[in-house]
């Protein structure tokens, strides 16, 4: 990756001429850019408004962010602070977040339905284990990770073990959500996300001791060193203070929770405490902090997935960070971007589900199956871990015991149903792949035929 040129120093353009300080008080210069926070790496590619050099407008800018900063507890390994602002696409953003991610705003039965949340829950933490993993390395295929955690066989190499590990943490994140964060605990994550998958198996939960040589961030395809964190003398102290900054210490002013969330991730990517998968737990810990502070769509969101469809942008966001300042408002807008495209992607895949159980029901109609039948299929396509035995049929639909039997039955010789005994009773579950039996959104009707006379 190319590094970001270095901006120039503001203070040194400002103090040339009374004529320069004049031309840029007089252009009207704004901290953004086309409302967008722009670093001196893109500036230098557009044009100057009126007469401005680029380096004028450029110190513009930075005066004009000046009254938007704030300092964070976050600092250097020099001791000087890290600082951030929220201009107003950073408001709307956030605005957005807490209406959906609290759930202001309802959602589909889809996910309001208990048994069918699960079913979400649970394929979106595997979506988010799988290229959360990818992004750090692990090369398997998404249809051969998702075998892997669904029928519980053991990973066959790292790629899958990593894969795996991710799983497991990011499940384990709802019940740390209630207690607070402490450097122990972070080590106890990154031990389930490392586990079996490091070069020296001692290196699990390990944060980087004095005298181990400090593992920089570098460039996979030159070797290019990106990042140098700060020594390992200084993580205790560091990762306290990361804790204490999680759990809601005090700012010197509001700081809206989705904001320390980021910085969340953002901290302890930036103090890469470990000797791999730093990543992986700083994106696990974002996880957390949004559980903890109420946001519970957090869990049906793949941050990485969108993270992994332009991974240079993530990085770039925290170059810009490091190179002009310290300001790590190019890193909150991206990520703020990031939730609200996953938020984007979740609205599309419930409309798309909620339109294949909609065609499935209409394509029932056309069937040869009773009323009862299509009220079973419509129930198990919006509830997938339902269960219905003979009993429990003939007293929703007030049948006799023959009819529950055939029906149900029926519904099994058909593919719709799966039949398994308990004790001396028969259970019956939708199919895994109901939608796709009733072949929804393909064309021709498919294996609805085989419903049909």
């Amino acid at each position: 990756m190319k590094l970001p040129l270095a901006p120039p120093d503001p203070w040194h353009v400002l103090g040339r001429s009374a004529d320069s300080v004049m031309k840029i008080f007089t252009a009207g210069v704004l901290p953004t850019v086309d409302e967008k926070y722009r670093h001196w790496d893109t500036l230098r590619e557009l044009t100057p408004p009126g007469d401005l050099t680029h380096e004028e407008w450029w110190a513009g800018i930075k005066l004009a962010r000046q009254s938007l900063l704030r300092p964070l507890p976050i600092a250097d390994s020099q001791g000087r602070p890290f600082v951030f602002a929220m201009p107003d696409s950073a408001w709307e953003m956030v605005h957005r977040i807490d209406q959906e991610g609290r759930g202001a705003i309802t959602f589909p039965e889809l996910v309001a339905n208990d048994q069918s949340r699960k079913r979400y829950l649970v394929s979106s933490l595997i979506e988010e284990a799988i290229t959360s993993s990818q992004l750090e390395g692990a090369s398997t295929t998404a249809r051969v990770a998702k075998e892997m955690i669904k029928s519980g066989r053991a990973p066959r190499n790292i790629s899958e073990r990593m894969i795996l590990n991710n799983y497991r943490a990011m499940s384990s994140m709802q019940g740390w959500s209630s207690g607070p964060l402490t450097p122990d605990r972070i080590s106890e994550l990154h031990r389930i996300l490392t586990a079996d998958t490091l070069d020296d198996p001692s290196d699990a939960g390990r944060p980087q001791q004095p005298g181990d040589v400090r593992v920089a961030v570098v460039d996979r395809s030159d070797g290019k060193v990106l990042h140098q964190p700060p020594p390992a003398e200084l993580l205790p102290e560091r990762l306290d203070a990361l804790c204490r900054f999680a759990n809601g210490a005090e700012t010197g002013g509001f700081m809206h929770p989705v904001i320390r969330s980021i910085l969340v991730h953002f901290w302890l990517a930036y103090d890469h405490p470990f000797s791999d998968g730093n990543g992986r737990t700083a994106r696990a810990l974002f996880y957390w902090s949004m559980l903890r502070q109420g946001y519970w769509l957090t869990e049906f969101l793949s941050i990485s997935r969108i993270l992994k469809k332009a991974p240079a942008q993530y990085a770039r966001s925290f170059l810009y960070t490091e190179s002009d300042d310290r300001d790590t408002t190019y890193f909150l807008l991206d990520q703020l971007s990031v939730m609200c495209r996953a938020i984007d992607e979740l609205h599309e895949y419930l409309a798309r589900k909620i339109r294949e159980v909609r065609k499935a029901e209409e394509l029932l109609r056309d069937t040869n199956l009773n009323h009862r039948q299509l009220a079973v299929i419509g129930h198990a396509l919006r509830n997938p871990d339902a269960e219905y035995t003979f009993r429990s049929h003939m007293t929703s639909h007030r049948v006799v015991y023959e009819s529950a039997r055939s029906d149900l039955l029926e519904l099994e010789n058909l593919g719709l149903l799966v039949r398994t005994q308990i004790g001396r009773q028969f259970v019956f579950r939708p199919a895994r792949d109901l939608s796709e039996r009733l072949n929804v959104g393909k064309t021709g009707g498919g294996s609805l035929r085989a419903l049909q006379l």
